[in-house]
């Protein structure tokens, strides 16, 4: 077994819970005192009364932008991160000197939780700038040891270039991506593998198992592993798959998970799906306090055989702001990706195509074919139905159709007006 900080990754638990008291008392404490949004918060005694606190939701920090959330001043802030602002105002994340420490150290774990070690060759394809992810797999590498190449996003040839000519072990893209190359490999000529690639960390989107074998057998010799991230609370290394590949351990020194039902807001039993919350146990100078994800997905306390002592959440669902409501049925892009996987002739591109037909929406799935498959779409429009309890229209379109993400994959095209 492989541990960055064995200490930390393996402490009992009943240990670790008093040091998520001792943190949450104190970063309470801190924010009452800085940040005028928090000063009403009450006291708590145990871990049981974090449901007596308040939510922050991304609307607060839209409604406090730029910097209206911040525990320090912006001179006193080393760096700063923001959302991509696709569905609105950016977000804008502070980070301290200290901050960039943590999230080094928690990247760093991530790293070797997927058998990165010091000496190892890594190529980064995420974007770099104000994205987290570039710079945050960067950092966590740097202090591992590694040799990073920080190729960022996009120009896959020349992406494909540094993995031959200086052997990765690791790669680090969105898992749309890492698809996308094996497919360019595939055009140029270039035996995957052939390459060095044994493992790689991918997120930033919802991907399924399904996913991964398709990643895993388009790049031969290659682990695929799951992280995740969000930059409101640190950027990437917030959790990450052990070599267990049962759920991804979250590193539960620096934050506390909760599951809370995204109707109500009430908590959930530790096993129950719904919405993911955090609090930020060590961050300066943008700590957020019960922070409503929007990530669709479960938590377990169950002994991993790594020997990690953390939690361990569940692959995302989704989002709760992608869900498609059809015709009064709940729809995640994941859904559709797992069950179009399962279809050895289905290529792995597709897109979900939303109208609307009078005063209903209708949805259809556009999907590639490896081979011509005399009534593949009705086929899976039966697929579809039994599974999703709604009917799809499914169209197959010509290779190369659908487009190929560099970056994080467009699965939902909405029509829809009004």
């Amino acid at each position: 077994m492989r541990y960055w900080n064995e200490a930390a990754e393996t402490m009992p638990r009943t240990e670790r819970r008093k040091l998520q008291l001792e943190r949450l008392k104190g970063r309470l404490a801190y924010v009452r005192q800085r940040v005028p949004f928090y000063g009403g918060l009450p006291q708590v005694k145990s871990l049981d009364d974090l449901r007596t606190l308040p939510f922050t939701g991304k609307s607060d920090l839209r409604d406090n932008y730029p910097t209206g959330l911040f525990a320090l001043p912006l001179d006193q802030c080393v760096r700063i991160h923001a959302s991509s602002g696709t569905r609105g105002k950016p977000t804008i994340v502070g980070y301290s000197r200290r901050d960039l420490a943590s999230w080094s150290e928690v990247c760093a774990r991530a790293l070797v939780s997927a058998g990165g070690q010091p000496g190892d060759v890594l190529q980064n394809a995420y974007g770099y700038g104000l994205f987290t992810g570039g710079l945050g797999f960067h950092q966590g590498a740097e202090l591992i040891g590694m040799t990073v190449v920080p190729t960022s996003s996009g120009n896959s040839a020349r992406q494909i270039l540094m993995l031959q000519d200086l052997g990765a072990r690791g790669l680090c893209c969105t898992p749309s991506y890492a698809l996308n190359l094996g497919d360019t490999m595939r055009e140029m000529g270039v035996e995957p593998a052939g390459l060095n690639l044994r493992y790689g960390l991918f997120g930033a989107e919802p991907w399924t198992d399904g996913l991964r074998r398709q990643i895993e057998a388009a790049i031969p010799g290659l682990k695929a592993y799951d992280i995740y991230g969000l930059s409101e609370i640190v950027g990437p290394g917030v959790s990450v798959e052990c070599e267990a590949r049962n759920g991804l351990h979250i590193q539960e020194d620096h934050f506390l998970a909760e599951i809370v039902d995204p109707d109500s807001g009430e908590p959930l039993p530790i096993g129950e799906t719904g919405e993911l919350v955090f609090t930020n146990l060590t961050k300066e100078a943008m700590c957020l306090i019960r922070y409503r994800t929007g990530d669709i997905c479960s938590l377990t306390d169950e002994p991993c055989p790594c020997g990690r002592t953390t939690a361990r959440m569940s692959k995302i669902k989704g989002r709760s702001d992608d869900m498609l409501i059809i015709r009064g049925v709940n729809v995640f892009p994941s859904e559709v990706e797992a069950t179009l996987l399962q279809v050895p002739e289905v290529a792995p591109h597709y897109q979900l195509v939303v109208t609307r037909e009078g005063a209903l929406d209708a949805v259809e799935v556009q999907v590639e074919a490896l081979a011509e498959t005399p009534e593949l779409e009705p086929a899976l429009a039966r697929r579809l139905r039994d599974v999703l309890g709604l009917s799809c229209r499914v169209t197959v379109q010509p290779p190369k159709t659908i487009p190929r993400s560099e970056g994080k994959a467009i699965r939902v095209v909405d029509k829809r007006t009004g």
